[in-house]
């Protein structure tokens, strides 16, 4: 059961698509109003768990934290740090079987038993807001309902669940040909190698560097002969540029920010000065997606967008820049004598977008404008191609699901952020972003080979599977840390299971449901797993068991049924059934431990070097069930639908 209850004169944030009637009942909260804000109170019982907020530091359980959902450019993941890219304002107490999402665009703080205080405080910097509360004894159910008045998550290719390969610094045609050169030799399979700034023209979107890529369509056509996709970036920001007809466009029509005075809001980012599109205005929306076309006509089928906070390097309005280094040194040379550190909410109280006709600061609708972005990108992309794309994005506000993926920023090549991957990926699955994923070996700083190694063992289950790192750090592709036989294993469990991973995915979008979920949504009445986040459930048979930890090769399971063991090496599946209760596994850097549950089943592909050649129908079942619902289409088609799945049986009779 979900009602709304209203506060005010609400923005719409277009999250929730279902229709939802109204109460005026508060319930589980207190509400204390001050002129200008909501602050939402409520008690905790002393063991009770607290889940949601997707995106942000810390654990699954969000006890114990301040958190605040404010979008921002920061590669500072630690607990420290409250904000991150996105805005997931969804509150889950699974011990009393309710759920509230605070529906603002503005900055909302989350205490919650912050300092053992014993309760959840919610402070919302607005009179404005809807706040939708959700009922139900079985959190699992209630999570599935929200899911679905959020509206269906995206629907990628199945080409976007092979194996991707980014990094900031490829800079030219022969740059992607080695990548792609070397991992053929290596025998390790990859479907698409991503694009950074380096291929634009000046970094200015919707451009390609002649030099670099004198013919990027022939380009295009050469890698995806070889089966390989180039999916570029597009930041979010317009260089001011008189001759460059997106900037000139963008002016005549009105589709970019503006300042308090009226005049074009513009700020420094990766291309020097730029304009920041409207994208809160449908037209603007329209606009800015049919400039995909500059791609699409390429032969392009995936796209990245980035710096969507937005992210701001420099403003007139404020002065302070970021320590970017070089960056100021090259692009902002004023920027030195300034101030040390910038005052970024400045910048952000600084311009102003057009809602319904009426002029909205940028600071009240912050955390809007990347999941806006991703929605004109998304229904741009739907205009331009007549079959499924490859979208994500680093920016995001719930209700964005719908539209593409996420990825979770700028992390680093350490162990906690390796663990912080798995519990993101619960976190965001509970507030519809079913297409996520972690830069695989860490984006900052010099991976090792067992880290990445270990990194790649968990990304095997994730839908985004992207190993990408920054200019400066060691260069992590699979093929680089000497002999590639343990890279070549681990990726090709991916490869294998293409089928159960794809099958698993369709089903939860199509049918309102998360692809990863924790323990406990599974097992509800089971003490055990109420605080175990370094195992989650994958799709409905699969339990990932990774071994997160520096220099181990063991470590301790608990199974909280009847399961099959299964132990992958690179070339075989051993299978063994287990009792319920703790366990310790053993896998080498090139091995592969996990668990399917009773009953069940999981459809393995055989060895393929590429998703083109995945094969639905001759397939290996693992596990003691009967049957498996296997959903299978050609991959790219938008004409998708439960009812294409199909019943294999364990003698593979259909």
């Amino acid at each position: 059961m979900i009602t709304k209850k209203i506060f005010g004169n609400p923005i719409a944030t277009y999250a929730v698509t279902k229709n939802v009637p109204e109460t005026r009942e508060l319930k589980y909260f207190s509400l204390e109003t001050t002129k200008g804000t909501l602050r939402f109170t409520c008690n905790l019982t002393p063991k009770e768990l607290v889940y949601g907020l997707g995106e942000t530091m810390g654990r699954v359980n969000k006890r114990g934290g301040r958190y605040i959902s404010f979008n921002t450019d920061t590669a500072d993941h630690t607990d420290s740090n409250p904000s991150l890219y996105a805005s997931h304002n969804l509150l889950l107490f699974p011990d009393r079987g309710f759920g509230v999402f605070f529906d603002t665009p503005g900055k909302v703080t989350f205490e919650i038993d912050y300092k053992n205080s014993g309760m959840v405080l919610v402070l919302c910097e607005t009179e404005n807001l809807t706040l939708y509360q959700m009922e139900n004894d079985n959190i699992y159910a209630l999570n599935r309902e929200f899911l679905a008045a959020i509206g269906a998550a995206y629907l990628p290719p199945l080409w976007a669940f092979g194996y991707g390969q980014s990094r900031f610094g490829y800079k030219c045609e022969a740059d992607f040909l080695e990548v792609a050169d070397r991992y053929q030799k290596a025998g390790i399979p990859l479907d698409y190698i991503c694009m950074d700034i380096d291929y634009m023209d000046r970094y200015i979107d919707f451009t390609v560097h002649p030099q670099r890529f004198p013919d990027l369509k022939a380009f295009v056509d050469t890698m995806k002969a070889r089966g390989i996709r180039l999916v570029p970036i597009v930041d979010a920001g317009i260089k001011v540029e008189p001759g460059n007809p997106v900037y000139e466009e963008g002016v005549k029509n009105n589709h970019f920010c503006r300042n308090k005075d009226g005049g074009l809001f513009q700020a420094g980012v990766w291309p020097g000065m730029t304009h920041f599109p409207d994208f809160l205005r449908p037209e603007t929306r329209k606009w800015f997606g049919e400039q995909y076309r500059f791609y699409t006509e390429r032969g392009i089928e995936g796209f990245w967008n980035d710096m969507n906070e937005p992210a701001i390097f420099y403003s007139e309005y404020t002065k302070g820049p970021r320590k970017l280094g070089f960056v100021l040194d090259i692009l902002f040379p004023k920027a030195r004598k300034a101030k040390k550190e910038r005052d970024l909410i400045r910048d952000y109280q600084s311009f102003y977008h057009q809602v319904d006709g009426k002029s909205v600061c940028h600071y009240d609708v912050h955390n809007l404008y990347g999941a806006n972005m991703t929605r004109a990108s998304s229904e741009g992309l739907e205009t331009l191609m007549n079959k499924r794309f490859l979208l994500f994005s680093r920016s995001s506000y719930i209700g964005a699901g719908r539209y593409g993926g996420i990825w979770t920023g700028d992390n680093s090549s350490t162990w906690e952020h390796l663990k912080l991957n798995l519990r993101h990926m619960a976190s965001v699955n509970m507030c519809g972003f079913l297409y996520s994923g972690a830069d695989t070996g860490g984006f900052m700083g010099n991976c090792s080979r067992e880290l990445l190694l270990r990194w790649l063992a968990v990304s095997v289950f994730t839908p985004l599977m992207r190993n990408h790192s920054s200019m400066g750090t060691r260069n992590q592709e699979a093929y680089q840390f000497g002999d590639p036989e343990a890279f070549r294993s681990i990726i090709s469990l991916r490869y294998r299971l293409l089928p159960y991973l794809y099958s698993e995915y369709m089903k939860a979008a199509l049918g309102n449901d998360l692809f990863i979920k924790p323990l406990s949504y599974l097992f509800p009445k089971d003490e055990k797993v109420r605080h175990i986040e370094d195992q989650l459930m994958v799709g409905c048979s699969i339990m990932m068991t990774p071994i997160i930890e520096e220099g181990k090769v063991e470590r301790t399971v608990y199974v909280p049924e009847f399961m099959t063991m299964v132990h992958y090496d690179g070339k075989d599946f051993t299978c063994t059934p287990c009792q319920p209760g703790e366990m310790t596994i053993h896998a080498e850097l090139n091995e592969v431990v996990f668990f399917i549950r009773e009953n069940r089943l999981v459809p393995i592909g055989k060895p393929i070097t590429n998703s083109r050649e995945v094969d639905f129908e001759n397939l290996q079942l693992l596990g003691d069930g009967r049957r498996y619902a296997l959903y299978a289409d050609d991959g790219t088609s938008r004409e998708c639908s439960l009812e294409k799945v199909i019943i294999l049986e364990k003698n593979f009779s259909k």
